[in-house]
């Protein structure tokens, strides 16, 4: 007869915490949505403005959300940080199982993708103070990512 333990063997287990950790990564990167969809409206622009401003060290008041092309352009930032994070999530939950290192590889490429582009326009602009932020939301949203499950 066998002996029946508490704990799941090491690969499910590390599958487990992988597709756990996906829903991390999705809401790390859909959280951005609403803040920058905020941004459409000058009434509800604080929140944006002062993450921009954040970002773009130091805290200067100098980022604002006057012109109705930043907030078109924070839109667009909105629509297509929350619509990653639904697909990340969404592999999570409905392929994660039956592809689970395509998954991780996917979203590890994609992050990873988002980081360089990001990382190289900040500079460009003039911002390379977020590529210090950069790294710390590639370090949350990678996490265990970053190796195959056991």
């Amino acid at each position: 007869m066998q002996e029946h333990t508490a704990h799941q063997p090491t690969t499910e287990a590390s599958h487990r915490f992988h597709k756990f950790w996906l829903k991390i990564t999705a809401i790390v990167i859909g959280s951005f949505g609403p803040v920058f969809f905020l941004g459409t409206m000058i009434a509800t622009a604080e929140p944006a403005r002062l993450t921009l401003d954040l970002l773009s060290w130091p805290i200067d008041g100098a980022t604002t959300y006057a012109s109705p092309d930043t907030r078109f352009l924070s839109a667009l930032t909105g629509g297509f940080l929350s619509g990653w994070g639904v697909m990340v999530w969404a592999l999570s939950a409905w392929v994660y199982d039956k592809a689970p290192e395509g998954v991780r590889r996917t979203v590890v490429a994609g992050v990873l993708a988002w980081f360089v582009i990001d990382s190289a326009g900040s500079i460009a602009s003039g911002n390379p103070s977020n590529v210090l932020f950069n790294v710390v939301v590639l370090l949350i949203a990678v996490g265990p990512l970053w190796r195959p499950a056991r």
